[in-house]
């Protein structure tokens, strides 16, 4: 065949089942953190409160934990395309929520459908994710999600500063809608036939990577295994990710009149986590780049600290930036724990739980701002430091003592 004959062929190929799979989490991802950059618009149109938005935002973890916890079992036994594809639809259906009904009652409802449908796609697309592409499937996964939750802020928060009238608050949650349902009616209609659907599922179980070799022999599986090393892991998901996206673009200032700084954080923070998973699946990081990642959660949290109610512009980057790749590393060397270490009649189960457990992160603003006028601003953020480096302290000895691959 020539190389214009091969050219063509590649042109004319359908996107992988796994490719879809990897849109549609970029895309439920965009829907659910876009909220984000919404806060601003929200606060300077409707006249609520910080607390009562940050509320909003952290009240779709509420229904993120049954979702992801629901959705990882139920994909277990019923499969993971018709859990993910229903999980994705109800996130579309919260984001229009909140489109039509901006107000508080009709934001708390709509986020915690947008966590619903969120958690159920999340953690039937994630394990669904690691049975079409095998060890690196789970990772990528992650990294596809990550950039959803970067690009919803950005996008909302540039249309926040374009948008004029009426339209400033319903076009950004219409548009994360439209996108989801778009890319989920591409993996429903490519999956459609229940061959299609399962053939992942199925051919994965004893396979790689779809190399069609059989799995070499690894740790011994087991959900307390796997969940021992990959929840210290989780803790510090967005727990990072939050304090730059929420606690330090607000402290920053700005409030209504500076609606693309929670965007711009997002850029920072998930931007520099989606280059490190980068990074570390091109060299190949093995568990030690956890222990980095919980290293630079400790440096995040301090610095977080350390710079007060009004951060400079210098510390809000670099903070965000480190993070970021706290953020990544964590949520990486996680997931492959999870991929590892998990049995795989259970995967759907354990990724779900993994991902309950990040998801604790969102309630870390919430939780500073009702302490804030007890105790202040830093000491909060240095008892998670604190934490955190028990995480890595913990993580050096399960690598040191052979636990981990």
């Amino acid at each position: 065949m020539s190389s214009t004959d091969r050219a063509v062929s590649l042109a004319g190929r359908p996107p992988s089942r796994l490719s879809l799979v990897l849109l549609v989490l970029f895309a439920v991802g965009w829907g659910a953190n876009h909220f984000a950059s919404a806060i601003p618009v929200l606060a300077r149109r409707t006249g609520f409160d910080q607390a009562v938005l940050d509320g909003a935002f952290g009240v779709y973890a509420v229904g993120l934990l049954p979702g992801l916890l629901g959705g990882g079992a139920f994909s277990d036994r019923l499969g993971r395309r018709p859990v993910m594809v229903t999980g994705a639809v109800i996130a579309a259906l919260g984001n229009l929520v909140i489109a039509g009904w901006p107000e508080v009652t009709g934001i708390f409802l709509g986020r915690l459908v947008v966590g619903v449908g969120t958690g159920l796609a999340v953690s039937a697309g994630t394990a669904w994710s690691g049975d079409l592409g095998g060890r690196r499937g789970a990772p990528l996964a992650g990294t596809l999600l990550t950039c959803g939750f970067a690009a919803g802020p950005l996008v909302t928060g540039l249309l926040a500063t374009v948008l004029t009238g009426s339209a400033t608050l319903p076009v950004p949650f219409v548009v994360a809608s439209a996108l989801t349902v778009i890319a989920t009616v591409a993996l429903a209609v490519a999956t459609r036939s229940p061959g299609d659907a399962a053939a992942g599922e199925r051919g994965s179980a004893a396979r790689v990577g779809g190399t069609g070799q059989p799995a070499p022999a690894g740790p011994v599986r087991s959900n307390g295994r796997a969940l021992a090393a990959a929840i210290p892991m989780a803790l510090w998901v967005f727990s990072t990710a939050t304090i730059s996206l929420l606690v330090l673009s607000a402290r920053l200032g700005g409030g209504g009149e500076r609606p693309w700084l929670p965007g711009v954080a997002a850029v920072l923070t998930l931007g520099s986590g989606v280059l490190v998973q980068l990074a570390a699946r091109r060299a190949g990081w093995g568990p030690q780049a956890g222990v980095v990642g919980s290293g630079l959660a400790t440096l995040g949290f301090v610095g977080s600290a350390l710079a007060g109610d009004h951060p400079s512009p210098l510390v809000f980057v670099v903070c965000s930036v480190v993070l970021g790749c706290a953020y990544g590393l964590c949520l990486r060397d996680g997931l492959v724990d999870v991929e590892t270490l998990t049995p795989v009649r259970s995967r759907g189960l354990v990724t779900g739980v993994f991902y309950a457990a990040t998801y604790l992160g969102f309630g870390v603003p919430v939780l500073l701002e009702v302490l804030r006028p007890v105790v202040g601003v830093a000491p909060p953020l240095l008892v998670l430091a604190a934490l955190a480096l028990l995480a890595a302290l913990w993580r050096t000895t399960q690598v040191r003592a052979g636990r981990l691959r």
